[in-house]
């Protein structure tokens, strides 16, 4: 696939930008895979476009796997770069991390008119790096938050321990779990031992035109679920303009992507991966792969309804 590389130095951003062949003034920036151009980045590009959008995939850095102080001043950028490139209207998705950087970023620039979070947070946690330290592959950074804005990090939730408990807990609950990651009771601890302030949470209220948020009860990552109903409660008691979905499944891990986008990264043993990265997918299978199916229904009428509203 043909396609635009930007560098930070040279552009403002790290990412590559995917043009539609049928022509669209739509464009979503997917914040999906390690690096714009990997595998993962590459399969969601393939997806998106055959929904007729162009894509602009973005992540953190070259060779840069955490998130810590990621200048939002770079969506801003991309946004500014794709409609000065032609494009009417800008869309944002993510998933994990991402997904509560789309929150993030779609509250602070309104010319983002779709915002799909799957699996988000509803408030900004303390940044980390991901790699190899003191046989830690994942530690947080001290006085880093997952966002920054004007050479400021936003306020964050610190998490209730620092290196290297922070991954020997991570550890210790995946292999509890028997999961290929497990951070539920470090997140639930580290709120315990630092209630969220009204500062840290993500002000969603301030988001324009369409927001979907997807999530599911057995995410062992993080309470997605509890993290949506907040949302939920926040925005029905605060005036707001965005069109408002919210998903919440009994099963779905934490890869609650669309069937039809697991099937084009995974074309064989989609499923069967899933199976072995979390436990209760195996167990549930079945009903994670119809959360997968509901999930694509509602991404493609998200999208469709978005690029035919005037």
């Amino acid at each position: 696939m043909k396609h635009v590389h930007f560098d930070i130095e040279k552009d403002g951003f790290y990412g590559a930008y995917w043009t539609c062949e049928s022509g669209s003034d739509c464009a979503v920036i997917a914040m999906l895979g390690d690096d714009p151009e990997d595998y993962m980045a590459r399969s969601a590009v393939k997806w998106i476009l055959r929904l007729g959008v162009n894509v602009m995939t973005m992540s953190p850095g070259k060779k840069d796997y955490g998130h810590h102080n990621y200048p939002l001043e770079r969506v801003e950028t991309a946004v500014k770069w794709m409609k000065a490139h032609g494009n009417k209207k800008i869309g944002i998705a993510g998933a994990s991390t991402t997904g509560t950087l789309a929150l993030t970023a779609a509250s602070m620039f309104h010319d983002i008119t779709l915002t799909i979070a799957m699996t988000p947070s509803d408030f900004i946690w303390q940044g980390f790096m991901q790699g190899n330290r003191d046989g830690c592959k994942e530690w947080p950074i001290e006085g880093e938050s997952l966002f920054s804005y004007g050479g400021k990090p936003l306020p964050y939730m610190p998490f209730c321990c620092g290196h290297p408990q922070y991954w020997h807990k991570i550890d210790a609950e995946s292999k509890e779990t028997k999961s290929m990651i497990a951070s539920r009771k470090l997140f639930d601890e580290s709120e315990a031992a630092h209630p969220i302030t009204e500062a840290e949470f993500i002000k969603v209220e301030n988001i324009c035109g369409k927001l979907l948020m997807i999530g599911a009860e057995d995410d062992v990552l993080w309470d997605t679920a509890k993290y949506i109903r907040r949302m939920e409660k926040r925005l029905a008691e605060k005036q707001h303009t965005c069109d408002v979905e919210a998903a919440v499944y009994e099963h779905g891990t934490h890869f609650v992507f669309p069937e039809g986008m697991l099937k084009t990264m995974l074309p064989i043993g989609s499923g069967l991966f899933v199976n072995i990265a979390f436990k209760n997918a195996k167990k549930f299978s079945k009903e994670c792969k119809e959360t997968r199916i509901d999930i694509e229904r509602r991404m493609k009428n998200a999208i469709a309804s978005w690029k035919a509203k005037s």
